[in-house]
């Protein structure tokens, strides 16, 4: 059955050449009949190439060139990891980078480490203070001054006598003369500090 649908077909495309009644065939041929043109052909030959060369490198060829030499490492320019270390921890801590250190040409005589710890301590009363009237302020604009009042107002007379107390053992560990004198550093032409007393 398939056969005989797909003969059928066959026979439908191709238009009947045999005439029974004696008639002359068609002058113009069926325009679905026709085969299609061919496309013209360029003018320029399409030209073959023929490999002079193989496209593959031998196995010399490629050992031969620097593919297979390796770079030779450069580090980085290292770091000094402690101070790193320290610049972070002060970032962190107050969220600020330090400051540089400042050189002054005047130095006190009398600097000691013992006097930049009363100083620090000094100043850090001085703070603790400042933070408890502002904390008084704060509380104050908020309508509940009332319930701190006391209790700050007290922190604050004790702060005041911690810096008393360390403004006296400031003054009665200076000695003789009661005051640090500033020493003045002149530069010579070799380029050395030297002081005048």
């Amino acid at each position: 059955m398939c056969l005989s649908y797909i003969l059928n077909c066959h026979n439908k495309e191709k238009p009947n050449l045999s005439s029974t009644d004696g008639a002359s065939l068609p002058l113009t041929p069926d325009p679905t009949s026709l085969p299609s043109p061919a496309p013209p052909q360029s003018s320029k030959s399409v030209r073959r190439r023929l490999p002079g060369k193989p496209q593959r490198r031998s196995a010399d060829a490629c050992r031969s060139g620097d593919s297979y030499t390796r770079e030779k490492f450069c580090p980085a320019p290292t770091r000094d990891l402690e101070k790193e270390k320290r610049r972070l921890q002060n970032l962190m801590a107050t969220g600020q980078e330090e400051p540089p250190a400042a050189s002054s040409h005047s130095v006190p005589a009398c600097w000691s480490p013992q006097e930049t710890e009363e100083r620090d301590q000094f100043q850090e009363v001085l703070d603790e203070i400042e933070d408890r009237r502002q904390f008084l302020a704060d509380m104050a604009s908020l309508g509940q001054e009332r319930q701190y009042i006391h209790i700050i107002n007290s922190e604050i007379s004790q702060k005041i006598r911690e810096l008393e107390i360390l403004e006296k053992a400031r003054d009665g560990g200076q000695g003789e003369g009661g005051e640090c004198k500033a020493v003045d550093r002149k530069h010579t032409p070799d380029g050395d500090n030297k002081r005048e007393d």
